[in-house]
Parts: structure tokens; C-alpha cells; sequence
């Protein structure tokens, strides 16, 4: 298979989210192509993570679960800055759409990111013969999980849907300190975790299936927001008493 297809589906999938955004016809069909298109990924993609990479130098055949860890883990990042994209909206230019995206995208980044770390652990354990190490950039990822977990909870237990917005949109700012710190830690410290990889240091091979479950995460990233989003907005809907009490657009773009 070309090392260049991944990129290319990858263009596909961006074009199919930027007609989402910008065509309110095409929401209605995109997320099912976005779908359809993760599920055959997924399918091609045991057989070139568990069977076409070659195996890694130092840990064999245990390494595979990097094509499961790693993506999701990017996708948890992906969300939670898509979420800060949104709070800082918010209190520029309040719009439940806005406020509903922000309430999806932390949600859907919290999933994500509890399983990025759970598979990092059974990666863990026949590496580094633990499951858990308070190693910078796993304390950094717990204190993400638990940042955003609180962020939800803020979410369900102010009644006021204004007063909620406008709080969780100061939490969600503030929260986003953490993932810079997350990201870069393992450059800043010397730690037990290793260092990230690149296309230069691993086999190209290995960067294409990577890439390949990167993206079909992302569609299926995608597909989680957008009906999380849907159900958020449904819900602010039912909750103002009065549509006009607010827009019903956002700076970002109406996606309902």
C-alpha cells in the first residue's frame, strides 16, 4: 500500500467536514459517509497494524498497541482544544450552538482520553512492569481526565443555563493550560515516558499505519461530536424559555 494514502483519505475527510460546516444540506448525509468511511478503515486497519508493520527493534511485538494508544490520545488533545476554540467564542459571541459544541467536543475528548490512557497502562505493564508510574506525562494526562471530568460536572449542577455556559466557558479556558503541559512534557523532563517519535525515527512503514489509524479515528471523532452536539443543542433548546434570549448562531459557523 502507498505511504501516501492515509494523507490522502485524510484530505477527503477534511473536505467532507469543511461541507458539513458550510452546507447545511450536506449535514444530514456527511457524518454517515464520515462513518462508513471509519468503519472500512478499521477493518484494513488490523491487518496493517497487527500483520503488515514490521515488529519494533526493542519490544517486539508488544509496541503494536501504539497504532490504538497514540491516536486516541490525539483525538482526546484534538477535542478538548476544539472545546477551548468554543468557550473562548462563547464569551465573545454567546450562542447555545457554541455553548452545546463546547459541551460535546469536552465530553467526547474525556472518552477519548480515558481510553488513550487505559491502553497506555496495558502498554505499560510488560514494558515498564507496572501499569501506572506518576511519570510527568502520565500525572499530566490524570490531571486532564479529572480537569475536564470536573468540567462536566459544573455542567450538570448549574441550573441556569446562562450562568452555566459563561462558567464552564471560564473553566474550559483555564483548563486548557494543562495541555501544552501535557504535550510538551516529555521534552521537558526526563522521564520513564519516551520521547515522541517522528517520521525521521521510526520505519516509514510503521509512520503510514499510524497515520491510517490517526485518521480513522478522526472520522470517527467527528461522527461522536456532531451527534453529541445534536443531542446538547436539543436539550438548550428545551431548557430557554425564550429562543430569542440568545443567537442561534456562532462565530464559528451554525452546525445544527
Amino acid at each position: 500500500m502507498p505511504l501516501w494514502t492515509p494523507l490522502a483519505i485524510l484530505a477527503v475527510v477534511l473536505a467532507l467536514l469543511g461541507l458539513h460546516v458550510f452546507s447545511a444540506a450536506a449535514r444530514a448525509w456527511v457524518w454517515k459517509v464520515l462513518a462508513a468511511i471509519a468503519v472500512v478503515m478499521f477493518g484494513v486497519h488490523a491487518y496493517l497494524a497487527l500483520i503488515w508493520a514490521p515488529a519494533e527493534r526493542e519490544m517486539g511485538e508488544v509496541y503494536r498497541i501504539i497504532y490504538m494508544h497514540v491516536p486516541q490520545v490525539w483525538m482526546a488533545l484534538l477535542a478538548l482544544t476544539l472545546n477551548f476554540g468554543c468557550c473562548v467564542a462563547y464569551l465573545f459571541h454567546k450562542s447555545w450552538v457554541t455553548d452545546a459544541l463546547a459541551e460535546a467536543s469536552a465530553e467526547v475528548g474525556v472518552y477519548f482520553g480515558c481510553v488513550g490512557v487505559l491502553l497506555g497502562a496495558l502498554w505499560a505493564k510488560p514494558t515498564w512492569g507496572v501499569y501506572w508510574d506518576w511519570d510527568p506525562r502520565l500525572t499530566t494526562a490524570a490531571i486532564l481526565i479529572v480537569i475536564y471530568t470536573g468540567y462536566m460536572g459544573l455542567r450538570r449542577f448549574v441550573e441556569d443555563p446562562e450562568k452555566r455556559a459563561t462558567w464552564s466557558s471560564v473553566m474550559g479556558i483555564i483548563a486548557f493550560a494543562d495541555i501544552p503541559i501535557l504535550w510538551y512534557s516529555v521534552q521537558w523532563w526526563n522521564s520513564l515516558h519516551q520521547r515522541q517519535s517522528s517520521p525521521k525515527t521510526v520505519d516509514p512503514s510503521m509512520t503510514m499505519v499510524l497515520r491510517w489509524s490517526a485518521t480513522a479515528f478522526l472520522c470517527l471523532l467527528i461522527v461522536f461530536i456532531y451527534h453529541r452536539f445534536k443531542i446538547a443543542k436539543a436539550t438548550r433548546d428545551r431548557e430557554v424559555a425564550l429562543p430569542e434570549a440568545l443567537p442561534a448562531r456562532s462565530p464559528i459557523g451554525a452546525i445544527s
